[in-house]
């Protein structure tokens, strides 16, 4: 199910078959990750985290989304493709809580001797923040369509249909009149956030969280784990619903930041050598917020075909506790990285992801 739109549906259902470079020693590549910890999760507290902030006190370089306009692009990049694409990209971004720690998480990352995050913590209920963005897929009948309208996964040669006919979300399971059409809503995060099922059923996802004091309070739950790449650090979460308002709303979302990053990926292909990155996130579990900086190193990790490459980014922009998982976009870059942590050198890092070369 889980789609990557930065590379044009690349992946299909079963974890990615070729193998990163276990010849390589990744270990100067990890620091520290960035979820956010607190207790309870109460937003009281998280906002004093936020107020109490070490790594980028005041957080100058963050935008709320509710004030980014294109003024706070760079003046060569002031178009309105980008700044919309920016926009549909914050209206897809999610708040991840999850409140469990699983005991089957690694002692080390892959092909390390680093630390694996909250390793030995196995039952902890302290709440962890990070971020994620979501894909959606219409269902009618059965009959299953990405946002651009397809049926087909044209990478892995499979329909997106399904055996049931009717929703399976549990209000639908119990009704004598279940509905025939439902969306998936796909989040997109990093497996440090939400490492497996026993976490799932303690995480919920926040919607629309986009200014202090939100009027808006969607609340995802009942996610279970739809695929999960220890060695990529990705994950991505499943949610069902029915609900028509939301789900035909988020539905229209994706199908416009899908088309919008298309005509950005083809403009902005050329012009590699500004290296423009940005990235939308939930800093401290707080409300949502734009980061903008440049990308450093496109570190090539593995191979999975001709023209596409297992990569690691370093990059400048700015990301806080409360991060991790977020989308890194990198103009020019068709790739599917999220966010992972910060490096010794203050150099923020992605997940290990696929890179298509044009």
């Amino acid at each position: 199910m889980a789609s990557q739109h930065h590379v044009n549906e690349l992946e299909d259902d079963e974890p990615m078959r070729p193998m990163i470079d276990e010849s390589l020693d990744l270990s100067h590549t990890y620091g520290d990750n960035e979820c956010q910890e607190s207790v309870g999760g109460a937003e009281a507290d998280l906002n004093k985290l936020y107020d109490k902030c070490v790594k980028n006190p005041g957080h100058t370089n963050f935008i709320p989304v509710k004030e980014f306009t294109q003024q706070h692009l760079p003046e060569a990049y002031r178009n309105n493709d980008l700044f919309e694409l920016i926009k549909t990209i914050a209206d897809l971004t999610v708040r991840i809580g999850s409140q469990m720690v699983s005991p089957h998480r690694p002692k080390f990352w892959p092909n390390t001797k680093i630390n694996y995050p909250f390793y030995g913590r196995g039952g902890d209920q302290s709440t962890r923040s990070g971020s994620g963005e979501m894909d959606v897929f219409r269902y009618k009948e059965g009959l299953g369509y990405d946002p651009s309208g397809s049926r087909f996964n044209a990478f892995s040669e499979t329909q997106f249909d399904v055996e049931n006919k009717t929703c399976p979300c549990d209000k639908c399971r119990d009704s004598d009149k279940p509905n025939s059409v439902w969306w998936v809503i796909i989040v997109n995060t990093a497996a440090h956030v939400v490492f497996d099922d026993v976490e799932a059923e303690h995480t919920s996802c926040r919607l629309f969280f986009d200014e202090p004091r939100c009027p808006t309070k969607v609340i995802l739950e009942k996610l279970t784990v739809d695929v999960i790449d220890l060695d990529r650090d990705s994950c991505t979460l499943k949610h069902v619903t029915c609900d028509e308002a939301l789900g035909s709303r988020l539905y229209k979302t994706a199908t416009r930041r899908n088309d919008l990053w298309n005509k950005v990926l083809r403009k902005y292909q050329l012009r590699l050598a500004d290296k423009l990155n940005f990235i939308v996130s939930h800093p401290h579990g707080c409300f949502k917020q734009v980061s903008i900086g440049q990308w450093v190193e496109n570190l090539k990790v593995g191979e999975y075909e001709d023209g596409i490459e297992i990569t690691k980014l370093t990059y400048t922009t700015s990301t806080c506790p409360g991060s991790s998982g977020a989308k890194v976009y990198c103009l020019g870059l068709a790739i599917g990285h999220v966010h992972n942590g910060v490096l010794k050198s203050g150099l923020n890092y992605s997940s290990i992801d696929l890179y298509r070369r044009f």
